[in-house]
């Protein structure tokens, strides 16, 4: 009779990891950071290549409408921990003094199932009794220079999210001023106003962008006036920016200094966040692997993407790549419409009753959805019925003048490969299977630097006919696991074992190699905090967003002096004429009327927006480039 396998050994092979950098090699590793509405979209992220996700925690996350079980969080770390891939959290509201102690429990249990780190903006949270976890300054901390992430870094930050206004310069100055890994956004969608810095949707209906409530203020449409009221422009989408896009500079971003590259998009659906994590993890690649001598992956893995990924596929109001190549880039605005374009696909020839003759770049499909501005530049979309080679037949009636470009902003086919099983990310196993006095033993080892061996009592018998080929075919059939096998070593000879008994074997090696591989992880911690860190300014504005007892300690203790509330927590300030955006972005500048431009000054000095009940004055700071959104009324 036989017994129950068991472990013979246990052994743990890892390395002690601080950040994302490996502490005995010098390698820098590089993070391709993905968002996650729920766990089945970070799962697929994983599997198509993420080596981190983001996603909301149970509360205070700055997507309220994107929170997540503490269940389904742990569901998300059990899969991801598996690749070495992290999983982080997102804590990046500002808390109120009566909720502290509802966040200080909240990241005690994200702790106790394995969050990596926490995304923060509230610096209240460093001094909350929490457990030593990791902690991430969000891009709400509004870090755009040297001396703001020298002092996250410095007050026990581990990573540190930029500010996506940043050039490549700017980002090589910070990278080039602390020692943790630096945060850079890449691809997706673009606040107007410096993260952290916008409080244009609470004074304007009462939802703060900092609590997680954004109402989007930035994609409505506006009037552009005078101070008289006279309108220039009329229902224009004029604070709306085009979509990020930086994946033909990525090795510039690399080569800056920068360690994680971060996918915008928590309230994206699973296709985006397939197809945009795949085309960037084939990328970051290229990157890595004509690099090795001084990059590698953040995480392990064999990504098999059973697709071609392509960018202007997925939602996007067209691209830009902001101010990472130069201070003035002539566009980045998408002014006429909010709504994603897609692809251009062609150009309209005539129409003849309901169908239209086209011009083509590509094929299109049946239920594909395409779009194009009228006279009014206006965007308006509509669904093929059906296609016959260049002619299009519309599901309802429309005129489109001729010469009119057309965009696709839903690839049919497209979206049904995405809607299927389109990654697999595998582990690489070695099995070594050899006689011991008692039975049979299999030494298991895998590419995460995991291994164990278990043992099999078991009566050895010798079989009548060749037995390894039997074997092999027992030990590869590793369907429904994360495991690819890669090397078998088979020295049992012609010793029979039942396959039913074999595969038993195989499986409990499996789990003991995981549990191997669960107690090798290795965590990063939270940093010391430096006491004599110095705050860059010694008084801070409405604009610090400072909401509870604790950040205003924190900051005092580290040498600010003044300390104006934050407008959620002070009706004084929350008054009009507030400073509701600061950006980069220059409405003059993107209408061709940049004022330090020799004859482009044909629009009055004054400025205002006007959108339904609201109103804001436009500031224009030209020795600095900035431009200041002021809620009149």
């Amino acid at each position: 009779m036989f017994k129950t396998p068991f472990i013979l050994r246990h052994q743990r092979k890892s390395t002690t990891f601080v950040g994302m950098t490996s502490v005995n090699t010098k390698l820098r590793s590089l993070e391709l950071l993905a968002p996650a509405r729920d766990a089945e979209i970070a799962i697929e992220a994983i599997k198509h290549g993420a080596d981190a996700v983001y996603m909301g925690g149970p509360g205070f996350g700055a997507r309220a409408a994107a929170g997540n079980s503490l269940d389904d969080i742990c569901r998300v770390v059990e899969f991801a921990h598996l690749f070495n891939a992290r999983v982080y959290v997102t804590v990046n509201t500002i808390i109120y003094d009566n909720e502290l102690p509802l966040v200080e429990k909240m990241i005690a249990s994200l702790y106790q199932i394995g969050v990596d780190a926490l995304i923060v903006q509230d610096l209240g949270v460093l001094r909350l009794d929490i457990p030593p976890i990791a902690l991430h300054a969000s891009t709400q901390c509004d870090t755009r220079n040297a001396e703001k992430a020298r002092f996250l870094q410095d007050v026990g930050f581990s990573q540190i999210v930029l500010a996506r206004e940043l050039s490549l310069k700017e980002i090589a100055e910070v990278c080039n001023a602390v020692s943790v890994p630096v945060e850079v956004f890449v691809h997706g969608a673009l606040c107007v106003s410096y993260s952290g810095d916008c409080h244009a949707s609470y004074m304007a209906k009462g939802r703060s962008a900092n609590r997680g409530e954004c109402a989007q203020i930035c994609r409505l449409p506006y009037d552009l006036t005078d101070a008289e009221g006279r309108r220039i422009i009329e229902g224009k989408h004029l604070l709306s920016l085009r979509d990020l896009n930086q994946s033909n500079h990525l090795a510039e971003i690399v080569e800056a200094g920068a360690s994680s590259f971060k996918i915008e998009g928590r309230l994206k659906d699973i296709s985006y966040v397939k197809n945009t994590i795949a085309y960037y993890r084939r990328t970051l690649d290229k990157i890595i692997d004509s690099n090795p001598e001084c990059y590698q992956r953040a995480s392990i893995g064999n990504v098999d993407v059973r697709f071609n990924p392509a960018l202007e596929k997925s939602f996007n109001r067209g691209f830009t790549n902001y101010f990472l190549l130069e201070s003035q880039p002539q566009s980045i605005a998408s002014i006429d419409t909010p709504k994603s374009q897609g692809e251009v696909v062609g150009k309209t020839i005539s129409m003849r009753g309901n169908s239209i003759k086209a011009r083509l770049h590509t094929s299109l499909a049946n239920g594909d959805g395409l779009g194009y501005f009228n006279e009014r530049r206006e965007f308006c979309g509509f669904r093929l019925n059906r296609v016959d080679g260049d002619i299009l037949y519309p599901a309802n009636p429309l005129s489109i003048p001729h010469g009119t470009t057309l965009y696709r902003n839903k690839d049919k086919q497209f979206d049904d490969v995405l809607a299927s099983d389109t990654a697999l990310r595998t582990i690489d196993i070695d099995i070594v299977l050899r006689r011991i006095p008692t039975g049979i033993a299999i030494d298991i080892s895998d590419s995460r630097g995991a291994s164990a061996t278990v043992g099999l009592d078991l009566p050895l018998e010798v079989a009548k006919t060749p037995q390894q080929q039997a074997r092999q075919r027992v030990l590869t059939k590793l369907g429904g696991t994360i495991y690819r096998l890669s090397n078998l070593t088979d020295t049992l000879g012609d010793i029979f074992v039942a396959a039913s008994t074999l595969a038993d074997f195989r499986r409990s090696a499996i789990q003991a190699l995981e549990r191997s591989h669960r107690a090798s992880y290795r965590y990063d911690y939270r940093r010391p905090e430096l006491h004599n860190a110095q705050y860059p300014d010694s008084r801070l504005s409405y604009h610090a967003n400072v909401a509870n007892r604790l950040a205003e300690e924190l900051y005092h203790q580290h040498g600010v002096i003044s300390i104006s509330p934050a407008l959620e927590t002070s009706a004084e300030e929350a008054k009009g004429n507030n400073v509701v955006m600061t950006t980069r972005y220059c409405l003059r500048r993107e209408l061709g009327c940049c004022l330090k431009r020799k004859g482009s000054n044909n629009m009055p000095q004054e400025l205002y927006l006007k959108s339904e009940n609201m109103r804001f004055r436009l500031e224009f700071d030209c020795s600095r480039c900035r431009m200041r959104v002021i809620f009149a009324d």
